[in-house]
């Protein structure tokens, strides 16, 4: 941190993300639009740092947004809507005690989780809102630990929606005692909980308690080369459990995940990865295609399902702060009732500069 330093930051991503999905899981729709952050940042001390600006989100040629973008929130939203932009005060209050980072406010959420495919799609990068609540981070030579509460939605007394938010945990058990060797291996254990209803909840709704969770094993070589930066191949087991509610058409479902990735020194990124769900599984953030349940067709479930998805992305960096990106999406799912093969590409431009206004001398 730069302490005693005030900056000017902008933290800003334009896409334009197009998905021809012709199947029974789910319609095709494409993402045209930009997201920005503009903030301030002050380090009064080593260890806090304070940012303060706003979130705004535009789509090309929309011009009423729901409140919150996540999925299906317009059944547990109501009718709240803004007009012209999507805008969110943007406030992240960070401090360090040992080993510890807490976090409140606006998060270090999205792909800075650092969850697996099966349970975070990361295009809701484009569309969802900062996640806000309260995060604690450790890091340490045999351990990664990231839990999280994300709040959804607030609710006053007689309001007609529901009060929701989204319990997170990320750990990282490093079996290697050399963080240098080429070949490393690790255990990633993740958990998310979403839970919807309250004690002021005047919906008809009912109480919901979702809830996923995997657990596995990873391997990263990286070689000393001048074409590979890394290789990494992971196995995990899946488990979606309904604790409480009737959102999903069952309590339990099971799926097994394989996936490998390969990252070039040229900025090209492989990646190939298969979901094998015996008989029925739901996810809460994971791409449709990584389920049984349809999200075109009310009421669908699949027998069974095995998705082979594959990925293709190249960054171009201007500079460290300015960075051109594509990337192509495949997706073959295949069920007793259902085959389909989809696709989707999408193009990218982030911004990142920062400038500092002050320093304390």
């Amino acid at each position: 941190m730069n302490v005693g330093a005030l900056k000017a930051e902008i933290n800003a991503l334009a896409f334009f993300q197009n998905n021809e999905y012709s199947s029974k899981v789910m319609k095709g729709y494409t993402l045209p639009g930009t997201w920005l952050q503009p903030k301030l940042t002050y380090s009064p001390t080593r260890h806090t740092n304070i940012e303060v600006g706003a979130h705004l989100l535009f789509f090309n040629g929309a011009n009423r947004y729901p409140n919150q973008a996540y999925h299906d929130i317009a059944v547990w939203k109501g009718t709240q809507y803004q007009h012209g932009v999507h805008a969110l005060p943007y406030f992240r209050a960070q401090a360090q005690i040992k080993h510890l980072t807490f976090v409140l406010g606006d998060l270090f959420g999205v792909e800075n989780h650092q969850l697996i495919l099966p349970l975070f799609n990361p295009e809701q990068n484009l569309s969802t809102d900062p996640e806000m609540g309260f995060q604690m981070l450790l890091d340490r030579k045999h351990i990664h630990l990231d839990t999280w509460i994300n709040w959804q939605s607030y609710i006053f007394n007689y309001d007609n929606h529901q009060e929701a938010f989204t319990v997170g945990v990320n750990s990282t058990l490093k079996w290697n005692k050399d963080k240098t060797k080429v070949l490393q291996w690790d255990t990633p254990i993740q958990l998310l909980i979403q839970h919807r209803g309250g004690e002021q909840d005047v919906t008809t709704l009912g109480v919901q308690t979702l809830c996923n969770t995997s657990i596995g094993v990873r391997m990263t070589y990286q070689p000393n080369n001048k074409r590979i930066t890394s290789t990494q191949a992971e196995v995990n087991g899946l488990v979606s459990y309904l604790q409480h509610g009737n959102y999903w058409p069952f309590d339990l479902g099971y799926a097994m995940h394989c996936g490998v990735r390969t990252q070039f020194r040229s900025n090209l990124g492989v990646e190939l990865d298969y979901v094998g769900i015996p008989k029925q599984y739901a996810n809460l953030y994971g791409s449709p295609f990584f389920g049984t349940l349809s999200m075109k067709h009310e009421g669908l479930e699949f027998d069974g399902m095995h998705t082979v998805y594959a990925n293709v992305n190249y960054t171009y960096s201007f500079t460290p702060a300015y960075k051109l990106g594509a990337q192509i999406d495949l997706y073959s799912a295949n069920s007793k009732n259902m085959n389909s093969c989809c696709f989707g590409f999408g193009v990218y431009f982030r911004v990142n500069p920062s400038f500092i206004i002050t320093r304390k001398k």
